[in-house]
């Protein structure tokens, strides 16, 4: 059973497994003190889609912003990388609590568990992430997962919890994403303009649906926009998981949308295998592959990446490592794990496969990136 429309998020059958993701406007209030009776409304509906029959996962921001209230920093603590650190380890601490209580007034086990970056885009690390979201929700928990903001630095973190929650989901395996938002959806231009209408339904986000998006966040506490949520739809379409945006900030959020179906569901547009939904969603890669036209052509197709389509390699990596594909105009294709370093694909760039054997000095690998290795955009 496929999910085809926003009450489907609520139906046992077709979400089994849900992810929610609370936004720190949403959990904290302008005195950096917790929203406490919309909490409470949020954690009544967690308990009745358990009753449901649903699993639940929560991605909860709110750790910097309730840290720098009681450490009475500036700017909401995100003046610097290390006010936003230090709020965060306080902070911490705070927005756990708060889950288990709330959670364990309904009659629900909270776990934390706290990532970075680096935990997800790892392979192996990943699998352990995942195993354990399995484990908890299996035992009858509510995982309650945020970014490690203590320890992540400017260079390697996910920068927002939109698309932490599409990677969550695809590490929990959910059916979809709910991101509880401060405006209702996704509309086809700034929604303070005149004539901006609401956007129900998105299937497959490109770069129409991307021209729509506003940066700003209406709240000025969080750090992510549309832009970021679209991107965490994009994650989380090549995963088979579909993803839905609506407004958040009255009580009892979830039921609001659903009865009033007002909101905007991103349908997914295919369903990577585990393998190629992981290699999809990494934000992080270790170098780049520039391609020629025809190349590109033969991506597009299901193939695998050659030598003679390479133009040019862009840093330093060894085998194995996750690279990004582009064309020649810089347009993002794939991403994918080589077979070669970039010192071996810089020598045989451009080469036929009947002429690598002489320039590598060993039997050559069937390509640079094998098409079973590599996911495309």
């Amino acid at each position: 059973m496929t999910i085809e429309r926003l009450t489907d998020l609520i139906d046992p059958a077709k979400t089994p497994r849900l992810v929610v993701k609370v936004g720190s406007s949403l959990l904290v209030g302008k005195d950096g003190k917790p929203r406490r009776e919309w909490l409470e409304s949020l954690a009544e509906e967690i308990a009745e889609a358990r009753a449901r029959g649903q699993q639940v996962v929560v991605v909860s921001s709110g750790a910097i912003a309730l840290g720098a209230a009681r450490l009475g920093l500036a700017k909401g603590g995100r003046g610097s990388l290390s006010e936003a650190q230090a709020a965060a380890a306080v902070g911490q601490i705070a927005l756990g609590g708060l889950w288990s209580e709330l959670l364990g007034k309904v009659g629900i086990t909270a776990a934390q568990l706290l990532v970075t970056l680096e935990d997800l885009d790892d392979r192996r690390r990943y699998l352990n992430a995942s195993a354990t979201i399995g484990k908890l929700l299996e035992a009858g928990a509510v995982p309650v997962i945020n970014e490690n903001d203590s320890v992540a630095t400017e260079e390697i973190r996910f920068g927002d919890n939109d698309r932490l929650a599409a990677r969550a989901a695809q590490a929990a395996r959910a059916d979809a994403v709910a991101l509880l938002s401060d405006v209702d959806g996704l509309y086809d231009r700034d929604p303070a303009e005149e004539g901006a209408s609401l956007l129900g339904r998105v299937e497959g986000v490109t770069a129409e649906i991307h021209a729509m998006a506003s940066g700003s966040s209406s709240s000025g506490m969080g750090s992510g926009g549309m832009t970021s949520k679209l991107q965490a739809a994009e994650i989380a379409e090549r995963a088979g998981i579909a993803l839905a945006i609506f407004n958040g900030t009255q009580e009892r959020p979830i039921s609001r949308a659903m009865s009033e179906g007002i909101g905007t569901l991103f349908l997914p547009r295919r369903n990577d295998g585990a393998l190629k939904s992981w290699l999809g969603g990494r934000q992080r890669m270790e170098g780049v592959i520039v391609v020629d036209a025809g190349c590109a052509k033969a991506l597009a197709k299901g193939g695998s990446l050659l030598a003679t389509g390479i133009t040019e390699v862009e840093g330093e990596f060894g085998r194995g490592a996750a690279v990004g594909v582009r064309d020649v105009q810089g347009k993002p294709l794939a991403q994918g794990l080589v077979e070669y370093g970039s010192a071996e694909i810089s020598r045989i760039k451009g080469h036929r496969s009947d002429e690598l054997a002489n320039l590598l000095g060993y039997a050559p690998r069937s390509a640079v990136i094998h098409r079973d290795q590599l996911v495309l955009l």
